[in-house]
């Protein structure tokens, strides 16, 4: 005889376990794959900056593993060599915090904060890659701060937000022909830190950061021509479709971002606590979709870069512990575990 009890008990449990499957976000289910790539060759350290001039990535300046002490070393990495070399020491002060922006073939790495000497900056270096050397150019006209973003848009550079005693919301641009700062539109919503900027197809955007210790929702774009500011898509779910049912973690500060194609992509960082997930954007439609997550140990204060069409990942903290590991983040392929090893 049959138990129709029983029998509606296992259908129940099927139904559960399929709907459980199809409805899984591990990582099981999401595209991209990371993978481990050469170690930065400095020191450990966080808050470094990143660039990229031609072929070739950047990474200098942060906060060391040894002792607490601030670095002005930077690299060089030659990807078709897979190998980073020494450059001239950066010759400003010590710092973290920094940001960088390229204009005209050249980089410019400006402000953070020296940590020894208890100072926030506003000096502003260029290096140029073909003399291979350092001049120090007009000092950035906007308050000393730290943890602010910086992007380039025209061949004009850009910094916006930070920190001073306060969080920040304003926008300067460097233009590099001249040497010269022009104030723009400050950035619309709340005042913030530690957020990460991003340029697809020309456009600029400013994603979350740190206002009070909490992680902002909101991503917005930037019109240089118009010098206006216009709120996208919020990062979590706020609304009544279903698009952002499953936004969850976007919102972050002390995070990464790089852009592949014409998508965008964030990870790393921290949101109460450290955030391995992984999100893609696409500019076109104004949506996130979620990747598969960071597969080194879960880290804020990292750095990242885009360089032919290959993204990457490198350095950082975790508590205590930081990091000169690498990794490349491939966003159209399947993960595989088995080559981070």
């Amino acid at each position: 005889m049959k138990h129709p009890v029983l029998l509606l008990l296992f259908s129940s449990l099927f139904i559960l376990s399929s709907c459980t499957k199809n409805g899984d976000d591990s990582d099981d289910d999401l595209v991209g794959n990371w993978v481990r790539s050469e170690d930065f060759r400095g020191d450990p350290r966080s808050e470094a900056v990143s660039f990229v001039l031609g072929n070739k990535a950047y990474v200098g300046t942060g906060l060391f593993a040894t002792n607490g002490q601030y670095s002005t070393e930077f690299y060089r990495l030659d990807l078709d060599l897979g190998y980073w070399e020494k450059i001239p020491d950066f010759p400003g002060e010590m710092r973290r915090g920094a940001v960088a922006f390229t204009a005209n073939g050249k980089a410019y790495v400006a402000c953070g904060f020296n940590g020894p000497a208890n100072k926030l900056l506003n000096d502003v270096w260029e290096y140029d890659p073909v003399q291979n050397t350092w001049t120090a150019k007009n000092p950035f006209p906007g308050v000393a701060r730290r943890n602010a973003v910086a992007f380039t848009v025209n061949d004009k550079g850009y910094i916006a937000t930070g920190y001073n005693t306060s969080a920040l919301s304003d926008c300067w641009e460097y233009n590099a022909t001249d040497d010269s700062w022009t104030e723009k539109a400050s950035i619309r919503g709340r005042k913030r830190s530690q957020a990460v900027a991003f340029v697809v197809a020309g456009k600029a955007y400013i994603c979350s950061g740190n206002n009070n210790g909490e992680a902002l929702n909101d991503l917005q774009l930037f019109d240089p021509v118009a010098n206006k500011w216009t709120d996208l898509r919020k990062l979590t779910n706020v609304s009544d479709e279903t698009y952002d049912d499953d936004y969850a973690n976007i919102a972050r500060y002390g995070a990464v971002s790089f852009t592949v194609g014409n998508k965008a992509y964030l990870a790393t960082g921290r949101a109460g606590s450290l955030i391995s997930d992984t999100w893609e954007y696409e500019p076109s439609t104004d949506l996130w979709t979620k990747k598969t997550s960071f597969e080194g140990t879960a880290r804020e204060g990292a750095t990242g870069f885009s360089l032919k069409d290959r993204a990457f990942v490198l350095t950082g903290r975790s508590g205590s512990e930081i990091f000169d590991n690498m990794f490349e983040f491939r966003p159209f392929e399947e993960q595989n575990d088995d080559d981070n090893n």
